[in-house]
């Protein structure tokens, strides 16, 4: 199995424990620390970036194009769309959804899909899958599991913020993943020379370097 799928596999593992947690559970319908989404909803949107795998996986190969990780950043709506806009209105349902028959039923169905990719994702081949999202492109699947290890990890912080508890502890492998894509983006959308400053020289720092 790669690496990717293991830090994956690690980084749901991580996000199912926090939905287990008190102050999640107690918080479920407070609003978290992201506008517009309460914590349950927020919960239905972390723990859609490990179903999204699940369901992706039992869909026929896709005939859209395949494009590079990159690429598909520069495809989505979200990235740059305000708070406002369909597409995150669209997201922030979608949480609320999964979010709405309360935490219990959430980690089961959450549970029940790790174990099922724990035992499927060391044998597949790294072939393109589609979410209907995406509408007209499709990712190869280490490529997806990455932009879903992102997903992960920075909505563990956001979910942990909002409840008042310490970030999860995530392992090295995973931020090291995390990190360098966001690096990228940021010099995608800043320049390289800017993020560049901003990690090494604070009295050149252009100020934000914010990835997304």
């Amino acid at each position: 199995m790669t690496g990717i799928r293991t830090q994956f596999l690690s980084a749901a593992r991580i996000a199912e424990d926090l939905l287990r947690q008190r102050e999640v559970v107690e918080s479920w319908k407070e609003p978290s620390a992201l506008a517009e989404f309460s914590v349950g909803g927020l919960a239905g949107h972390l723990a859609y970036q490990v179903l999204a795998v699940r369901q992706a996986l039992t869909e026929p190969e896709p005939t859209q194009e395949t494009v590079p990780l990159l690429g598909h950043y520069d495809r989505v709506e979200w990235i740059e769309g305000g708070l406002d806009a369909d597409i995150n209105v669209r997201i922030r349902g979608g949480g609320e959804e999964l979010g709405a028959p309360g935490p219990q039923a959430l980690v089961t169905q959450l549970d029940a899909a790790i174990t099922d990719l724990a035992a499927g994702l060391p044998a597949l081949p790294n072939l393109p899958v589609h979410i209907p999202l995406w509408r007209d492109w499709s990712l190869l699947l280490d490529d997806f599991l990455t932009t879903r290890i992102l997903e992960l990890t920075v909505h563990c912080d956001d979910l942990a913020v909002s409840v008042g508890i310490d970030t999860p502890d995530i392992p090295d492998d995973v931020y090291d993943t995390v990190l360098s894509l966001l690096a990228r983006l940021s010099a995608k959308r800043h320049g390289p020379v800017a993020v560049l400053r901003a990690l090494s020289r604070s009295e050149r720092s252009p100020g934000d370097i914010a990835a997304m």
